[in-house]
């Protein structure tokens, strides 16, 4: 379950968040703005997708359990996980960086450059800066990416009745953090996923073209993340099972976050079986359907925890 203080802390940024969105005016017509995975904004050969995404030495990530390359990859993993979200395509990105010049800036890049070239995302430019007065790094990335024309998938469209399915297990990345808080020269396919992520760009594409009606990337934990694709759309939430992967426990998989896994909610989930199989992908796993009541929020008999990452690294 969710502890208090988590609680005060998922409050406090849902607060900020609200604050930030009263204050921006609404968008023009067709385009998406705060409050989804990447803005959509209205292009000539039609929607673009901007995603940005920031780390802070001491918050999201520690050097005594992951190297600067990982924090690079880790970084443009997660603005493309934002991109999937939408079921969109990345194009370029850019990078700016609060301190780490010299050999850190070297080892940043390596991570960087090695994900951009998995996963067809060039670094284009950006900004380099002198480190914050308390020190350590500070990384933000913006990204840049398309629908290909076709209309992005939003948290927005999900309906009572649409089955919910994800791409895989979750809870792989907080049990690896789990594991090298132990021990810091743990390995294992757990630590990988903590350190490595994969964002599922071609999960999100085939998604939507299934037909997906909504859909949101697990970043910040399965609980809190299904909460913000039901509350967009105006729905319930009921789940028979929490796809939880080896080395995880349930906790894990619905509060840990950082899995980068989709959460997809569609009319016809053997389309997005079949999509898939297309794809070469994995099958994704149904569980549980959205409901016309907006207020629920069930685990089998129980009340599905809104439970999610806090924004600290290495406590």
């Amino acid at each position: 379950m969710t502890s208090p203080a988590q609680r005060r802390s998922l409050a406090g940024e849902e607060e900020a968040l609200a604050r930030l969105a009263a204050r921006l005016p609404p968008p023009p017509a067709g385009e998406v703005w705060i409050g989804d995975d990447a803005a959509v904004l209205a292009g000539d050969r039609g929607p673009l997708l901007f995603a940005t995404d920031l780390v802070a030495e001491g918050v999201h990530f520690d050097r005594r359990l992951s190297s600067l390359a990982d924090v690079g990859w880790k970084l443009l993993a997660a603005n493309l996980s934002d991109i999937a979200a939408m079921g969109g395509r990345p194009l370029r990105c850019v990078v700016a960086l609060a301190g780490g010049l010299g050999d850190d800036l070297d080892a940043l890049y390596d991570g960087l450059e090695e994900a951009a070239a998995a996963f067809s995302c060039p670094v284009v430019g950006g900004d380099l800066s002198a480190p914050p007065l308390g020190g350590g790094l500070c990384v933000s990335l913006a990204v840049l990416g398309t629908t290909d024309g076709r209309p992005p998938v939003t948290r927005a469209g999900g309906r009572p009745g649409d089955a919910v399915l994800v791409s895989g297990p979750l809870g792989a990345a907080a049990a690896g953090l789990r594991l090298l808080r132990a021990d810091p020269a743990a390995e294992g396919p757990a630590v990988a996923a903590h350190r490595r992520p994969v964002p599922r760009l071609a999960a999100g594409r085939a998604a939507a073209v299934a037909g997906a009606r909504a859909m949101i990337d697990v970043s910040d934990g399965l609980g809190l993340d299904l909460d913000r694709l039901a509350r967009a759309s105006g729905v319930g939430v009921e789940l028979d099972t929490v796809p939880t992967a080896p080395e995880a426990s349930e906790a894990e998989a619905l509060g840990g976050g950082e899995d980068y896994e989709l959460v997809v909610a569609l009319a016809d989930p053997g389309a997005l079986v079949a999509a898939h199989a297309a794809a070469g992908l994995a099958p994704p796993i149904e569980i549980g359907r959205l409901v016309a009541d907006p207020s629920r929020r069930r685990l089998q008999e129980a009340p599905l925890p809104i439970a999610g990452w806090r924004h600290r690294a290495g406590v």
